[in-house]
């Protein structure tokens, strides 16, 4: 399954670049689950990513491995890729763009997914689309 989502922003995009930080990926998790950061070393290419996601009743690790990370003139890019899933997935593989847009910057989220059962990827889609949908209002703002 793939889900892809456009936010534009007022910065430009080498300030939008420099705001992917710890910070800013605190401030991007919902709700629910709680998240709890275990380790961000950042958004270079080799750099993980660890959290606790705390259903109530259970906890479960996620862990992401930077595998990509690329910028040029126009956009940069990283992909975080999943090395540790949460049962409820068996594939994650997340692109995150900063594209040049004249003075303002597009970020695309891009995120391929699947879950362990065909049907339950249709069912996660809606899901994980109103979480990633929730970052719109949060980029606008951190970069306005």
């Amino acid at each position: 399954m793939k889900l892809i989502l456009r936010t534009t922003v007022q910065q430009s995009y080498l300030q939008v670049w420099k705001g992917f930080d710890e910070t800013l990926f605190r401030r991007l998790s919902p709700p629910f689950p709680p998240v709890r950061v275990v380790r961000f070393d950042g958004c270079l290419k080799g750099n993980m990513v660890e959290l606790e996601l705390n259903f109530f009743l259970f906890k479960q690790l996620w862990t992401s491995k930077i595998t990509e990370q690329q910028g040029n003139a126009e956009e940069f890019f990283f992909i975080d890729e999943g090395v540790k899933l949460p049962f409820f997935l068996s594939y994650w593989r997340h692109r995150h763009r900063i594209i040049k847009d004249g003075e303002h910057t597009i970020i695309v989220d891009e995120i391929d997914f699947r879950t362990p059962f065909i049907l339950t990827n249709y069912l996660f889609y809606p899901l994980l689309y109103g979480q990633f949908l929730y970052r719109k209002p949060i980029y606008r703002k951190v970069f306005s």
